[in-house]
């Protein structure tokens, strides 16, 4: 209710595009990828404050498309039009009763929630998060290939300054020990390997390679397995010399525990686009740190925009260690992006302005399809 006349904020039009950022050809286990296709909304409210929101459609994995973000958006601010914007369990509890699943458009909408809500206390979003700024270094990702070139990639990235490189797996368990063996040899034991592959394996294939790859030093390997083999992940965790994250097994706080309480991961890697946004991906980071488990922040070929979101959020998470936020620098070939986290070196440095701190370029966003609810 409103207090001594004041009036509440109301939500009163959501801008929605289509965000399309053509990238040099990315691949990993499940597909690859020649477009970002993400999503941007910008809510309008009655006190004259907008929020920013984007995400990243990766349908291999999450099983949203651009198309049916695009949709379900319309639907969502449909539903919010008229309501208050800072009552973010209210609102994302509507889209939770509206549909099920669709945590990636859904991030979209919750970001946006939390650039207005932070606007709104004059406040940075890590500093609304009751974070503080922590340094933030992120991996550089090398796609699958031919096991030589993947070497020789790697080596250019040490060159430039790449201190961690994540490495991606999953299609042959063999050619991969061989991709890392040379990838290994090729930088040398200063540079931090890790290993991603995506769902790629079964156990047997997982067991014979992680135990092959023990010798090559690897921090952690990203979810070895399809999600609906969870129940062997704790026999492929007690064999294997490399520790597990999981990915994309995790998708809320009650997928985190149930894996936690069965022995099977050493981390987990938490994505806005999975998780539905910061809401929940705040419960999955807190039932990981009561159970000793730390945490990664990814993400998947969002703009720097969201990157920045993902970089407050980390800020604000002591339990969060680990960072994979080099989206859009795996072939990006346009930046639409004001604003926003800065790389410096392969650090994240994040902005001082209230909320975000990131907009997209209008330019940008006059060549998108586009609709206003």
């Amino acid at each position: 209710m409103p207090i001594f006349g004041l009036l509440l904020m109301k939500i009163i039009q959501t801008d929605i595009y289509k965000l399309s950022i053509p990238m040099h050809p990315f691949s990993i286990a499940t597909g690859t990828m020649y477009y970002a296709q993400n999503l941007f909304i910008r809510i309008h409210t009655s006190s004259g404050i907008t929020g920013v929101g984007e995400c990243s459609a990766f349908p291999m994995i999450v099983g949203e498309t651009q198309a049916t973000c695009y949709e379900m958006a319309k639907e969502f601010a449909l539903l919010w039009k008229g309501k208050d914007p800072l009552d973010i369990p209210a609102r994302l509890a509507e889209l939770h009763a509206c549909t099920a699943f669709n945590t990636t458009v859904k991030s979209a909408f919750d970001m946006a929630l939390y650039d207005l809500a932070s606007k709104e206390a004059g406040l940075p979003l890590y500093q609304y998060l009751h974070g503080i700024r922590k340094p933030l270094e992120t991996d550089l990702t090398i796609g699958i290939g031919e096991p030589e070139a993947m070497a020789a990639t790697a080596l250019e990235y040490k060159n430039k300054g790449v201190r961690i490189i994540k490495i991606k797996l999953g299609k042959n368990g063999a050619q991969d020990v061989e991709r890392v063996k040379l990838i290994r040899e090729a930088t040398g034991d200063s540079i931090v390997l890790r290993i991603d592959a995506n769902q790629g394996w079964d156990f047997e294939t997982a067991r014979i390679a992680l135990q092959a790859m023990g010798k090559f030093n690897i921090q952690f390997c990203e979810q070895p397995m399809q999600h609906w083999n969870d129940h062997l992940l704790p026999d492929l965790k007690s064999i294997s010399p490399v520790k597990i994250m999981a990915d994309e097994s995790v998708f809320d706080h009650h997928d985190a525990l149930r894996l936690i309480r069965a022995g099977a991961c050493d981390y987990v890697n938490i994505k806005f686009s999975k998780s539905g946004g910061i809401l929940e991906a705040l419960k999955i980071n807190q039932v990981c740190a009561e159970n000793q488990i730390p945490c990664m922040m990814g993400g998947m070929l969002e703009s720097r925009l969201a990157l920045t979101a993902f970089a407050h959020f980390a800020s604000a998470q002591d339990n969060i260690l680990y960072y994979d936020m080099d989206t859009c620098l795996l072939g990006h070939k346009t930046d639409p992006v004001t604003g926003g986290i800065k790389y410096k070196g392969y650090y994240l440095e994040l902005p001082e302005t209230a909320g975000i701190g990131a907009d997209i370029e209008e330019e940008f966003l006059r060549e998108c399809e586009h609709t206003w609810v």
